[in-house]
Formats: C-alpha cells, structure tokens, sequence
C-alpha cells in the first residue's frame, strides 16, 4: 500500500513515516510538510521520497493520504486533489463548523475517514463511557486531559468530542438538555496523553482513563484505519473509526 502523509514533520507524522518505511508491506509515496519547512527538498531517512509541499500539480500516486496537520493545511489539500478519488484518513483537529461541512462536501469524491482520536482502543474507551452516560444520566461527567507541555492550553479535539457526545447521551435519555460536560486541561512534561471521564454519583464515583504511552499508538491507529479505507473499494463517502472496527 502506498501511502502519503500529510503534516510528515509533525510528531505523529514523524511516528507515521518511521513506522511505513519500517514496514516492508508499506511503501511512503509521499512526505507532504508546510511550503515554508526547512525540510522541503531533503530526503526522507529510509527512502527515495523527499519531502515536500503539497500542490495541485503533485502526483504522488497513493493509494492513501493520511492527514495529521492543520486544519488549514487540511483544507488546502482538500483544494489540491480537487475531484480525484483519493483516499483520505484524517487525524486533524481544531475545525471550524465550516471547515468541517466542507470536509462532508469533500466526502461526494473521494472516501474519507475523520477522527479525533486513532490511538488503540480509544474507540472501545469511548463506547464504555457513553453507555455508562446512558445508564446513569443523573451522574455528573467531568472530562479531564493531560498532554505534554508544549501542547496549546485549551480542550483538544478528543476531550470535546467526549464532552459533546456525553451531553448527547444523557439527554436523549433524560428527555431534555444536558448541562454542558466541564473540561479540565492540563500539561506535564513529556506526557503523550491521558483522557479521563468521571461522573460524580453523590455517594460513588465512577472513573474512566484511557491512557497513550508513545506517540506510535496514533500511527498504528491510523495506518490500520488507512488500510481499512483503501481496501475493499469503499464508496465516496464520511467515515467514522467506528466504521471500521464494525467490519472486524
């Protein structure tokens, strides 16, 4: 499988070009970084691929694009491939409502797969939270993070995704408006990323953490998911990660 990376110098993009060229039965076809990198123009460690700036006259070939960027370099792209049917796993976080609708858009072209969160059996975390929020709504969710310290000091994608599906959850059981999820953020060190969900019960508390201890858990994740995208001829369409862990 040939694959392309999006944010290649990135921390994850990093974890992911180590990973593909590591892999005999993966072939890097693309190392796609910021127009302004001091990388562009140098090769890839491990491979012919040199990396270098996304654009619409690239041909890279892939039978896959994985994207961990920006969201404004992950809607450039979405320009740069235009109608090709190409695709595309997204790991990026941080879009706007109308970057995100214009991601579905995108979806009539080519299939894509988005999520918040790759990292292994974040999905199977995810899934015991919100059934505990179903079956006991009265709990009062708390949602609380730590990631290393040169992380942005505010929510990440994953902790309001949690809280959002949360406040979902309890109030299609509760019949009206859940009070919004309250987000507790904090940075340490090194930290790779912990994400814990608590739901205060006056008497008892339950307690949900999930916890990543290298940067690898996201690239596996999402070349397992990128494999999953590209095989099978997937129609055009939005993707969720749970979609492919269902076919297991």
């Amino acid at each position: 499988m040939r694959i392309g990376i999006l944010g290649a110098s990135g921390r994850v993009g990093t974890s992911l070009v180590e990973l593909i060229v590591s892999n005999p039965g993966l072939e890097l076809a693309a190392a796609l970084v910021s127009p302004g990198s001091r990388l562009v123009g140098k090769p890839v460690a491990g491979s012919s691929i040199e990396y270098r700036p996304a654009d619409a006259a690239m041909k890279s070939h892939c039978d896959v694009i994985i994207d961990f960027s920006t969201p404004e370099a992950s809607m450039a792209l979405q320009e740069a491939i235009g109608l090709k049917n190409i695709p595309v796993v997204i790991g990026t976080t941080g879009f706007s409502a109308e970057d995100d609708a214009r991601l579905s858009a995108c979806c009539a072209h080519r299939p894509m797969l988005i999520s918040a969160n790759f990292a292994r059996g974040f999905e199977a975390f995810r899934l015991n939270v919100l059934g505990f929020a179903r079956m006991m709504p009265e709990g009062e969710p708390r949602v609380s993070e730590t990631y290393h310290v040169r992380k942005k000091a505010e929510p990440s994608g994953t902790s309001r995704l949690l809280a959002g599906q949360i406040e979902e959850a309890r109030s299609a059981v509760m019949g009206f408006a859940a009070a919004k999820t309250p987000i507790t953020v904090f940075r340490e060190g090194d930290t790779v990323g912990i994400n814990a969900v608590s739901f205060d019960l006056g008497s008892a508390e339950a307690r949900f953490t999930y916890q990543v201890h290298t940067l690898s858990a996201y690239a596996e994740g999402a070349i397992a998911a990128a494999q999953w995208l590209s095989s099978g001829h997937r129609e055009p369409r939005r993707y969720s990660l749970a979609d492919s862990l269902a076919a297991r």
